[in-house]
């Protein structure tokens, strides 16, 4: 626990999401560092800040430029993507399950089989079914947890953690904190591991 850690502040929705969802296990392990697992719901940020839905949908030209990005970027790391068919798709489920266990060890297996199924299998997520279903598929008690997720308790974290997003000054997903300082991308991880290692270094 003397590791630097990462803060890890992802959506289920979001396609860059998917990217860093998929390396950032390997990666912070290599760099020497914890990852804190911050699953939130972007569309409260984006109507916050006067989007009705993603920017990628709002304005053509970047989602055009977005969609041909993202294949690019998938090729760059070895990661099979399939455009889904409905964007950005809602994962309240998958977000309670997540939020409500992010400090397990199954944490990141878990999220990256739901990104799966989001980016390359093109599944509806926003379904206790599905959830339920990857959860099964690795062996868990899915049907407890998923009681647990929906509790009053967990469904009220949920609106805070997403309230929390907005006040630190997240605008997208992923977003990566390490202390106070703010870094937003999948392209900036690598920024974000190495000013891990430098506090590290000064310890």
């Amino acid at each position: 626990m003397n590791a630097p850690a990462i803060e890890f502040w992802f959506d289920f929705g979001s396609n860059y999401s998917y990217i860093s969802v998929m390396r950032i296990e390997q990666e912070a392990a290599a760099a020497g560092a914890r990852v804190v697992w911050r699953p939130f719901l972007l569309g409260p940020v984006f109507r916050a800040l006067g989007w009705s839905t993603s920017p990628f949908v709002l304005q053509k030209e970047k989602g055009d430029y977005t969609w041909k990005d993202m294949q690019r970027q998938c090729r760059k790391y070895g990661l099979p993507w399939q455009r889904p068919s409905s964007f950005p798709r809602s994962a309240v489920p998958p977000t309670r399950i997540a939020l409500a266990n992010a400090e397990q060890p199954w944490i990141g297996e878990f999220c990256r089989r739901v990104m799966q199924l989001n980016f390359v299998d093109d599944r509806d997520i926003d379904h206790a079914g599905i959830v339920q279903e990857v959860l099964q598929a690795m062996g868990l008690p899915a049907q407890a947890l998923w009681e647990q997720a929906q509790s009053e308790a967990w469904r009220e974290r949920l609106r805070t953690q997403t309230g929390m997003a907005h006040q630190r000054g997240i605008f997208g997903a992923p977003t990566f904190f390490v202390g106070d300082e703010m870094f937003w991308g999948n392209d900036r991880l690598e920024d974000a591991l190495a000013y891990c290692r430098a506090l590290a270094s000064e310890r």
